[in-house]
């Protein structure tokens, strides 16, 4: 490798990473009026000198001498990209990830609410990889992929050491293929094959319909539209005169903060605290609180969120926020635990970056991380009783709905 190559693909790694830095530092001075020192391209170039970088240029320059088929070695992009994601590896964070262009561009579709594939949140968890929950109405949920399944092999190869990134890129395809994946199952003593069809995914957002007296509004996503869309429904609740309320939150793996707080902003009182968001290293809380919506919602509301294994990150925040404000009583199982908070920070050349920045705290304090959000009703749904619903049934019990 001659020195200008040398440098050029240094170049490529500085820059990637002044971007970084330059975004986080943006971030944390918004949040702390005394924020410290940004870290600057000179201070990078001094960070790369002092830690000896002798190895990775040797072990770069052995595998160019010694390859024995030449015809297969990566590119530079690729090589520079699988670097940068052994690094953002190495902290043994399942939600901090580096995405390579074709990765990251994917990724913000199915944060926006399309995009191709099977229609399945997936993350690591204790190790494993895990199913958050098949989207509704998903090729996923229709192939019989359950919140909880722990994925085995994908189309026959282990998933032992696969990060959620990769799994993530063997399972989607082009629209119309098919792929196999074994999961293994609680109360399943055998593993299981389930055949998938890819689809594009139109990624539902809310759906609502009445039960008696019982208004229903089902918010399967907090995707960039879910506030608006719940807005949407929660007027048709008061314009439909009744005051029963069921917000179905199961399966619902998350999305926008934002969209949880103003979603929790019609139901709690202006000022209070909707969630903490806890930074560490001794930073000061951060406090988002309710902007106090009114909605004109009726006297003697009755609400009651809906929750289960496969309720994450922002259902956790909304329906711990409704809860601890007396706001609505939660039914259904334990969520899923995923209680901490990443910046999506793309890089100059379509790459991105998602870092675990902070946790998120209920309003009074308590971690989601792990633990979830315990319901006041515990009701468990088995995966059999096709025909029924016994976590909607108790909810409706509980309102004294009538028919």
């Amino acid at each position: 490798m001659t020195t200008e190559e040398r440098k050029k693909i240094l170049s490529k790694i500085l820059s990637a990473f002044l971007v970084i830095m330059i975004f986080l530092g943006g971030i944390f001075i918004g949040r702390q009026s005394n924020a410290g020192t940004q870290m600057t391209s000179g201070d990078l170039l001094s960070v790369s000198e002092n830690k000896d970088l002798n190895q990775f240029w040797k072990v770069w320059k052995l595998l160019n001498d010694k390859y024995p088929f030449k015809d297969k070695i990566p590119s530079d992009d690729d090589r520079l990209y699988g670097a940068i994601g052994g690094m953002v590896n190495s902290f043994n964070d399942p939600y901090t990830m580096f995405f390579p262009p074709k990765q990251a561009k994917l990724f913000a579709d199915e944060v926006k609410g399309e995009f191709s594939g099977v229609g399945m949140e997936v993350t690591q968890k204790d190790g494993l990889l895990t199913v958050i929950s098949p989207l509704k109405g998903s090729p996923a949920e229709k192939a019989g992929i359950l919140p909880g399944d722990i994925l085995v092999k994908i189309n026959g190869t282990t998933t032992e050491n696969m990060n959620v990134d990769e799994a993530i890129s063997q399972i989607r395809g082009k629209e119309g293929t098919t792929v196999k994946v074994t999961v293994a199952r609680k109360d399943k003593n055998e593993l299981i094959d389930i055949t998938i069809t890819r689809a594009t995914i139109a990624v539902p957002i809310v759906d609502t319909k009445t039960t008696g007296d019982v208004f229903i509004i089902s918010l399967y996503s907090f995707s960039e539209n879910s506030s608006k869309l719940f807005t949407e429904a929660l007027q048709k609740f008061t314009d439909s005169g009744l005051k029963k309320l069921v917000i179905d939150l199961r399966n619902n793996p998350g999305g926008y903060l934002d969209s949880a707080v103003d979603i929790g902003s019609y139901f709690i009182p202006q000022g209070k605290i909707i969630v903490r968001e806890d930074q560490g290293n001794d930073s000061p809380e951060l406090v988002y609180r309710s902007h106090g919506t009114d909605m004109s919602l009726p006297t003697g509301l009755k609400t009651i969120v809906l929750m289960n294994s496969g309720s994450a990150s922002a259902s956790e925040i909304l329906a711990g926020a409704l809860s601890e404000h007396g706001a609505a009583d939660i039914v259904g199982s334990q969520s899923f635990g995923k209680g901490s908070v990443q910046e999506l920070i793309p890089l100059s050349d379509g790459s991105s970056v998602k870092i675990t920045v902070a946790k998120w705290l209920t309003p009074n304090g308590v971690s989601i991380s792990e633990k979830g959000i315990t319901p006041k009703y515990a009701v468990t749904e088995k995966p059999t009783e096709k025909n029924t619903d016994p976590v909607m049934q108790k909810a409706l019990t509980l309102l004294n709905y009538k028919k």
